[in-house]
């Protein structure tokens, strides 16, 4: 065998070394690969699997409480995701949210897909991923919640997306479980913050999970605008949606109890425009149930005059006012209520209120 001129420079111990060098590093790829191919199998909880196929098998179904469900479970969301990105046309792996998705796709191909989906449950664990879905799906939800409330307060307008980098940034952690038993214990040690179990990570496997999460999303045919998100939502630098999800990850932790660092907190708020004041009424807010604006997903039944109309009766406007501030007739109005009940099956003024605003529509 004929050496290459480095290696045939090379003295015997410093080729020993880079032998052994090369086959650490095969012995991570085949690790990871293996981790790779696990996640294929990683299951749904089956609460949210037995609500998502109750939703898709109602004679009417409704888009908003499909996209909902979908995105309370990270196994659910991939699915929907992988799916929607593989369906030929102009959108082929363009599909960034769980709403162009489940727009894009049959609620029969959807109900197709929950049914297949392996599941999870509390009260049964599994060996092969133990306590760990849960414990993920539960930061998930938590960091996904906090990026939604960060949105809100800074008029971030890919809100759909946001629900999607946010539930999934940390499925980098579900390849290093399974790659390196004892992780994330061994690893992280006693490192306190994000911050520093990432610097654990880089310093311990050469790689972190932020990393292996971008090369995941990739490798399942996600979006870039996706992947990337998760790449970097570790990054110092982070900008943009990394910046958002770097913050809502850090207070998903402050909410848990955990500690985080209030330089890195503050530092990535003013990244995304949020100063001290925007960011303490954040935190304020995250223990107590969400407030924030909903998002339009289900396509709106009424004219633009109709909504006009419903909004003022919202803020419990009589029918002459409405008729003033929309220069109509009190008949006219009269006729636009009737017609918004119809179109929206609602009984009263305060049905139809409350409907319109569940549906994001006010």
């Amino acid at each position: 065998m004929t050496l290459s001129p480095t290696a045939a420079a090379m003295s015997p111990a410093t080729a020993e070394t880079a032998g052994a060098q090369r086959h650490h590093n095969e012995g991570h790829g085949r690790r990871l690969t293996a981790a790779f191919e696990a996640l294929e199998a990683f299951p749904a909880l089956a609460e949210s699997r037995n609500r998502l196929l109750a939703l898709v098998q109602q004679e009417r179904v409704s888009t908003s409480d499909v996209v909902a469900a979908v995105e309370s479970d990270v196994a659910l969301v991939i699915a929907v995701l992988r799916l929607g990105n593989q369906v030929e046309g102009k959108t082929r792996g363009k599909v960034e949210s769980v709403v162009q998705a489940v727009e894009l796709l049959s609620p029969e191909a959807v109900q197709g897909l929950a049914s297949r989906a392996r599941t999870f449950d509390f009260f049964e664990r599994s060996a092969v991923w133990d306590a760990a879905p849960e414990r993920f799906r539960l930061h998930g939800v938590a960091t996904q919640r906090a990026a939604d409330r960060l949105a809100t307060e800074a008029g971030y307008e890919d809100r759909d997306r946001l629900m999607v980098t946010a539930l999934l940034h940390d499925i980098g952690k579900l390849v290093l479980m399974h790659a390196y038993p004892g992780y994330p214990a061994k690893v992280h040690g006693d490192a306190r913050t994000p911050e520093e179990r990432i610097h654990r990570e880089r310093r311990e496997l050469g790689v972190d999970h932020a990393l292996v999460g971008g090369v995941l999303a990739r490798r399942w045919g996600l979006p870039k605008a996706v992947a990337s998100v998760i790449e970097r939502h570790h990054a110092d630098d982070a900008t943009g949606e990394a910046a958002f999800v770097r913050l809502a990850d850090m207070l998903a932790h402050y909410a848990q109890g955990l500690p985080v660092s209030p330089t890195e907190l503050l530092k990535t708020a003013r990244v995304i425009g949020l100063g001290p004041t925007e960011l303490r009424a954040v935190m304020y807010d995250l223990p107590y149930p969400t407030t924030g604006r909903t998002r339009q997903i289900d396509p709106c039944p009424l004219s633009g005059r109709e909504v006009e109309v419903l909004k003022r009766l919202a803020e419990g406007k009589v029918y002459k006012q409405i008729a003033l501030e929309l220069s109509l007739s009190t008949s006219t109005v009269r006729t636009h209520l009737h017609n918004i009940y119809g179109k929206l099956g609602a009984v009263d003024r305060a049905q139809a209120v409350l409907m319109a605003t569940e549906r994001g529509w006010l």
